[in-house]
């Protein structure tokens, strides 16, 4: 039997996933790879890690699954939306780590904040483009870090530079060709494409020339991948790149002439891997079974991919710009429809600050253990067993009056301000793990409401989302699945892969890669995610009326408290606008 596969590359470890033509999982392994912080809010990482990490794991899951190595057909891959960096003469990483940049780590991490300055520079032209990235570019983007580098490196050694997509460093990596992704070029790296507002080239020469970057525009623009069909090539998700090299096919023990897709950013993989899932979404009008002739469902479902942050994205026919969420991005996915990412800094990170820094984690963490299990399984049966004895209607009665804002890390949507944080009313003197377990229902709350106003963002531009499909580790989380549900008011389906929906959806890349003909054309995206998806599960929001009315009345003081704090930035600061040190 056939088999295709996925390589997704995480903030901390690289996953490989074997599925046969069914869409079975058959082999699943992972290899954690480095992650270095030179300074506060600077992450890099390696290529060259991050490439033995990917063999070790592709060899971990050939043997876990028993899977000959000879039946795989295709490989595509997924990674997160990070900047590597290439010598385009040796195909030596490049170091980004300043200000000497003699180490090998040369890949500029996606939640690494160094280039603030560049990104508000870069804000600051207001030019056209920055339509397609929500109307600013965010720091977490590929472009202003490529900014930072060419105003701290040595000249010449810049002029050496290729940049990458992470994915599409892997997919070079793999194959030894150098085409891109649209995915990566598109969504972070200020790429419009031939066509969209007039688009000529892909890359705006305007704009890279005001912002200080005319250096990428020399000889057609090869340090970022160049001009699609004159000199450079860009392919959709899953489009034939090339076949496995010799020397990649032996690192990875398998054999040569795999085919390789193009790849994507990995919380796309996540859309890949979770949209597709059938589901009995009863008298909706949702639709119930993705039809093999048409996108349709697509445009009703959003794919929640939440693991350490949270992305949310969804299709459309027709570009739809909203405020304060990333895109719309044409052809990343597939071609002529649009993606829009909406996004939460951090959610899983934010759960793990919340437990860490309370007084009580050491305890709840030594009772999780005492109880064999983890501590976010033993928080949640807490909560339980506290509404049990508080004779509780519902998990929520015992938050009503906590109200916990958690911006910690900046607002990604739809607000779009790095600067937010984080509030809380409510506060006690309570150190008890049932103040932590209140805590922590509090920044599950928070991720659910705000879940709630990027929907309500999104569906008043135009979309017309209606049902939530969820992948990541957050999916574990049933108390936190069930707040998304009824806060959003809308059914959430959860994959039959929980762990391994973004590697699945990778392996469908492979897939794809796999039925290019002569002419590479392949079989289309959704006819492949139809023909390999599995059902997934329905978690509807609550029944409860009395639920109901208090999430509505906790989401408006969300609201309030969202608003507040800007408000209170702004009359601070301009109290003090005039004020000087005597």
């Amino acid at each position: 039997m056939s088999h295709y596969l996925g390589i997704d590359v995480g903030t901390g470890s690289a996953r490989a996933c074997i599925i046969n033509v069914h869409g079975e999982i058959k082999g699943l392994a992972s290899h954690e790879i480095g992650l270095w912080q030179p300074q506060v809010g600077y992450y890099e990482q390696s290529t060259t890690d991050i490439w033995h990490a990917i063999c070790a794991a592709v060899k971990l899951a050939l043997a876990e699954g028993s899977v000959d190595g000879s039946t795989i057909r295709g490989l595509g891959f997924d990674a997160t939306c990070s900047l590597a960096v290439l010598d385009h003469e040796t195909d030596a990483p490049i170091s980004v780590t300043g200000p000497a940049f003699d180490t090998d780590r040369n890949v500029i991490l996606w939640l690494d904040h160094r280039p603030l300055e560049e990104a508000q520079m870069i804000n600051a032209t207001g030019h056209p483009l920055l339509r397609y990235v929500g109307g600013t570019m965010s720091v977490e983007m590929e472009l202003p870090k490529v900014l930072w580098l060419k105003r701290q490196m040595p000249p010449e050694l810049f002029a050496r530079a290729t940049f990458y997509d992470l994915a599409d460093a892997l997919t070079h990596r793999a194959t030894g060709g150098d085409s891109r992704s649209f995915c990566g070029p598109v969504c972070k790296q200020g790429y419009v494409p031939v066509g969209v507002d007039g688009s000529v080239k892909g890359w705006q020469e305007d704009f890279l020339k005001e912002i200080g970057l005319e250096d990428l525009t020399k000889d057609g623009f090869k340090q970022m991948g160049g001009v699609n069909g004159v000199t450079g090539e860009f392919l959709g998700a899953g489009d034939l790149v090339g076949p496995l090299t010799a020397q990649a096919a032996a690192d990875l023990g398998l054999p040569a002439g795999i085919a390789v897709g193009s790849g994507v950013i990995d919380a796309y993989a996540g859309w890949i891997g979770t949209v597709g899932a059938k589901a009995n979404l009863g008298p909706h009008p949702r639709g119930s079974e993705p039809p093999e002739d048409g996108l349709a469902p697509t445009f009703t479902r959003l794919a929640v991919v939440a693991g350490t942050s949270t992305c949310h994205l969804a299709m459309t026919r027709r570009p739809l710009f909203v405020k304060g969420v990333w895109g719309p991005y044409r052809d990343v996915l597939i071609r002529d429809h649009w993606m829009a990412e909406g996004g939460q800094s951090a959610t899983g990170e934010l759960l793990k600050h919340v437990l860490n820094t309370h007084p009580a984690y050491a305890e709840t963490c030594a009772q999780a253990n005492d109880a064999g299990t983890d501590v976010y399984d033993y928080l949640n049966a807490r909560l339980r067993q506290m509404a049990a004895k508080a004779e509780a209607p519902q998990i929520s009665w015992l938050g009503r009056h906590f109200f916990f804002y958690g911006d910690l890390f900046g607002n990604r949507s739809p607000i779009a301000d790095p600067s937010m944080t984080g509030a809380v009313v409510g506060l006690t003197s309570d150190k008890t793990v049932d103040a932590l377990s209140i805590s922590y229902y509090g920044a599950m709350e928070f991720i659910a409401l705000q879940t709630r106003q990027i929907i309500a963002t999104m569906n008043e531009a135009g979309h017309q989302i209606q049902s939530i499909f969820m992948s990541g580790s957050q999916c574990q989380n049933s108390i936190l699945v069930g707040l998304m549900a009824s806060a959003c008011n809308m059914p959430v389906v959860i994959p039959e892969y929980i762990h391994a929906a973004v590697a699945h959806g990778a392996a469908m890349l492979g897939a794809k890669a796999s039925t290019a003909d002569a002419d590479g054309k392949t079989e289309h995206l959704w006819s492949i995610m139809s023909r390999l998806s599995k059902p997934g599960r329905v978690v509807e929001p609550s029944g409860d009326a009395g639920e109901q009315r208090l999430l509505q009345v906790k989401y408006e003081v969300f609201l309030e408290q969202c608003e507040a704090q800007q408000r209170y930035r702004k009359m601070t600061d301009a109290a003090v606008v005039d004020w000087t040190r005597t």
